[in-house]
């Protein structure tokens, strides 16, 4: 099955959004403490890379070759993030 994809402006990539604020994005958390949490038990990756600090900034620099950014939670929930086209 296919991923759930998000689209994040490349403006906002390039600043860096906190982890937290996009797992809640991507939809692999209720809520910022949600989100928090989840970081905090060890059970959100970036790109397979366990994440230790929830206001971690993930930003362009993350991107795969593919172009998107893979997050996790958990073993079996994920979703890409694909940088959208540059704010005109």
């Amino acid at each position: 099955a296919a991923l759930p994809e998000i689209e994040v402006p490349a403006a906002e990539l390039d600043a860096g959004i906190p982890l937290f604020a996009l797992l809640v994005r991507a939809g692999l958390a209720d809520s910022s403490s949600d989100a928090r949490r989840v970081v905090s038990e060890r059970g959100a990756a970036v790109n397979g890379v366990v994440a230790a600090d929830a206001t971690a900034l993930v930003t362009s620099s993350d991107l795969g070759d593919d172009g998107t950014i893979r997050l996790s939670r958990g073993k079996k929930r994920h979703a890409l993030v694909r940088q959208g086209p540059a704010a005109a």
